[in-house]
């Protein structure tokens, strides 16, 4: 699972880094980017629900985008 965040739709709320810190960090402009090129299978789970607990939907898999193609 590859996951990537708008930093057009971010409001940099920190959610995703409090759910899955391993995977998510609040840079200096403030907005979330991932840490991780390929999210490994022990944090799937964290990573999952920080995605589906961002406030703005700004937080997609790759395979997602992949699909809509």
């Amino acid at each position: 699972m590859k996951l990537i965040v708008d930093q057009d739709v971010c409001i940099g709320c920190g959610a995703c880094q409090a759910t899955a810190p391993d995977v998510f960090e609040i840079n200096d402009d403030g907005l979330a980017e991932v840490l991780v090129e390929e999210v490994p299978e022990e944090l799937k789970e964290d990573a999952i629900d920080a995605k589906e607990g961002c406030p703005v939907n700004a937080i997609s898999d790759s395979e997602d985008e992949d699909l809509a193609a």
